[in-house]
């Protein structure tokens, strides 16, 4: 290669290190003009850099220099530009959340006239999500096979759906136990959902479907938040088998826990967001395209504390391991699990922001893929759910950080721990859902086996996962 020639590599890694020595403090009488002439892939770059610096000074209470960072990633970031710069505006977002919180005066004025109504909109964008993706669509077909085969020979059945918002998974399940050569079961159906209109809709479509196909069938409707449930409600009666499901809900358990150990942190770990600094903008070194599309890149891979040993993100959950012991003392034929695989349960806020990096980058390369990005729906999936998320992962702590998504292995010790062992899932629902993936016009969509779970991946990154359980000491 000649002098005059050089690789993109080097070329995007020079410039970063350009990037990472220039002052952030705008010239007199300027607005940062440069910023404009930077191409893509530099501006790309340079937004990782912006964030991680902005959100290492806010980690340490550095605001000033928070807010002239702020100030240089709005000049770039966009929600409705390329991938880089829709990613940014919501990470911004939520940089900028964390920050006004500090002020909790201010930050209750600015948002006491905004009226929203979170579970109506949780509901719209989780329809828009199932129909844009099919990675709840492959779960469900998973589900629903594992709960067949499990269910096979039994004549009365009765399914506890966790967070009951999406009738179209029963409605499946209905029609394959319609189709059983012995005769469909007596099928009870416990609906557990914070909005009685809700379950009502769902048991309405339930029950119709059913009485078409001739299927005995009852629906339990159960109001109330998940962490609140008396099982008592679910009215288990003696000789029925119970399958539990659970769709990207026990997560949001975990949101109580870390209170107690938040206070015992030692000092190196509450001060560690200069050492994430400092491994991220290595990371960063390389090109847009390798860092948003693998876990491991130029040597960075999520560190022990971010995978295991920090004590925020340890498996011991109290309030998810009282739960998990209740669940079992229903004695449940089976319990399917599909979660979020993702590490962003992180004890520190740089933490946080690179693992919530890698996966909605993922999650944005999926809709940039398949969608239009003048699609109104996606404007509301990236709005409405992934920037909501982003807020909650970046800007919330406490019992008021919901979005804990956690990776497989976390789930495993913890179901291990409850007293129930793995059941490899349905070779032929891995077959349908495989089927269900292939039929997308785009081959990024792909599906692993690993330790008995499925993974539904996008390229090779494992999005969410989907395990069967049963308690230990049954047959």
């Amino acid at each position: 290669m000649s002098q005059n020639e050089s690789s993109p590599l080097k070329s995007s890694s020079s410039s970063l290190q350009v990037f990472s020595m220039m002052s952030l403090s705008p010239s007199l009488g300027s607005s940062y003009p440069w910023l404009k002439e930077l191409k893509s892939e530099e501006r790309g770059l340079y937004l990782i850099h912006l964030l991680l610096t902005c959100a290492n000074h806010v980690a340490t209470g550095s605001l000033e220099n928070a807010n002239i960072a702020l100030e240089q990633i709005s000049e770039l970031a966009s929600p409705d530009g390329d991938t880089m710069q829709r990613i940014a505006a919501y990470f911004t977002e939520a940089l900028a959340d964390r920050i006004l919180k500090t002020w909790p005066g201010l930050h209750k004025a600015i948002n006491s006239t905004r009226v929203v109504d979170l579970v109506s909109e949780q509901a719209l964008v989780r329809r828009l999500f199932f129909e844009v993706f099919p990675f709840l669509k492959a779960a469900f077909l998973l589900v629903n096979q594992a709960i067949i085969e499990a269910m096979e020979g039994e004549k009365v059945v009765h399914v506890i759906d966790l967070d009951a918002a999406e009738p179209m998974q029963w409605i499946a399940l209905i029609r394959g136990l319609s189709a059983r050569p012995e005769g469909p079961p007596h099928l009870r159906i416990s609906g557990i959902h914070v909005r009685k209109e809700v379950l009502d809709q769902m048991g309405h479509r339930l029950s119709e479907e059913a009485e078409k196909l001739d299927i005995p069938f009852q629906f339990n409707p159960v109001v109330g938040e998940l962490e609140d449930l008396d099982v008592e409600r679910l009215h288990v009666k003696t000789g029925e088998a119970v399958a539990i499901s659970s769709v990207l809900r026990l997560h949001s358990l975990l949101a109580s826990d870390d209170e107690p150990l938040r206070k015992k942190l030692p000092l190196a770990l509450k001060n560690s967001n200069g050492i994430h600094l400092q491994r991220a903008l290595q990371m960063s070194q390389n090109t847009l395209g390798e860092l948003l599309e693998k876990d491991t890149v130029n040597g960075y891979s999520p560190s022990p504390d971010s995978a295991s040993s920090s004590p925020l993100s340890s498996p011991v959950s109290p309030k998810v391991d009282t739960f998990l012991t209740a669940l079992r003392g229903l004695l449940p034929k089976l319990v399917v699990i599909t979660e979020q695989d993702s590490n962003h349960n992180g004890s520190t806020l740089m933490e946080r922001l690179l693992e919530s990096l890698h996966s909605y980058a993922a999650l944005f390369d999926c809709l940039e893929s398949t969608v239009s990005r003048a699609s109104s729906e996606r404007l509301k999936l990236e709005k409405m759910l992934f920037g909501n998320e982003i807020k909650n992962i970046i800007s919330c702590e406490g019992a008021e950080r919901k979005e804990r998504h956690e990776k497989l292995e976390k789930w495993i010790q913890r179901l291990d721990s409850a007293g129930f062992c793995n059941v490899p899932l349905s070779y032929y629902g891995m077959l349908q859902a495989k089927t269900l993936l292939q039929g997308y016009n785009c081959n990024g969509y792909k599906m692993k086996a690993e330790n008995g779970c499925v993974m539904i991946c996008w390229q090779d990154r494992p999005m969410f996962s989907v395990s069967a359980w049963r308690c230990r000491n049954s047959l």
